[in-house]
């Protein structure tokens, strides 16, 4: 079997960049994973790739919170929702061309975050998460089956229902190993997963893993205020980078 070991070191390289990140602010592995890739490999193969690592580092952010059952209890509309948009949309990302939505998507997380970093906050009422949630899932699959990003709109109306910072980290793992695992389900059914995807993704695993350690330490040292302001600065940087990949 012929390896690729410059592509191994790139993949390497990578994920632990990016676990790191998403140690400290509990997302944003797929998203720059998957841009950074797109320098170097077709987007439905940097797909494939991202699958597996992302399944496994949210396995690890869902288990390690302090409220698995209740949060389930409470986000499942949206989780739901997230499945059927992923498994109905995954195969456009395996056919077309779709830089120019991810770069839209870019622009309107950068403005998100912009807006909640001056100060503005939304929020959602208790009553109201349950419709609200679910169409921000439905909306969130269907951009993730077509572009292989889940981040937009889950991430905001987590934030917008009042967690705490652990609360808000494992509810972000729940719903990205969801987003992840309906991804997978979607790509395969489609015909976007293959064997030749199974050593890098192997790597990009252990690589992910071990950054993401390192990010915890950091974040374990953050004042809830502190954590919320990088986590949006962390958007803000994710919708940057999914601008550049669409717009250049």
């Amino acid at each position: 079997m012929h390896i690729d070991w410059p592509l191994l070191a790139i993949v390497a390289l990578i994920f632990a960049f990016a676990g790191w990140i998403k140690g400290v602010i509990g997302l944003g592995l797929p998203t720059i994973a998957t841009g950074l890739l797109g320098a170097f490999i077709a987007p439905v193969q940097a797909a494939a790739i991202v699958v597996l690592p992302a399944l496994i580092t949210n396995v690890w952010q869902m288990w390690s919170g302090p409220g698995l059952v209740a949060l389930l209890k409470r986000l499942w509309p949206m989780l739901a929702c997230v499945i059927i948009g992923t498994v109905a949309t995954a195969g456009i990302v395996t056919k077309s061309d779709v830089r120019l939505t991810v770069g839209l998507l870019g622009a309107a997380l950068m403005i998100y975050a912009a807006h909640a970093l001056i100060g503005a906050r939304f929020t959602v009422a208790r009553g109201g998460e349950p419709l609200i949630g679910a169409l921000a899932g439905l909306a969130t699959g269907i951009i993730s089956g077509a572009t292989g990003v889940f981040v937009v709109p889950t991430v905001p109306f987590l934030q917008a229902i009042d967690l705490s910072k652990d609360e808000l980290v494992q509810a972000i793992g729940i719903t990205a190993f969801t987003s992840a695992l309906a991804l997978a389900v979607g790509l395969g059914v489609h015909g976007g997963l293959n064997a030749g995807a199974a050593v890098p993704s192997g790597v990009a695993v252990v690589a992910g893993l071990a950054g993401m350690w390192l990010g915890q330490i950091v974040r374990d040292r953050l004042s809830l205020d502190a954590f919320r302001r990088w986590v949006l600065i962390g958007l803000f940087g994710l919708g940057a980078s999914m601008a550049v990949r669409g717009f250049l």
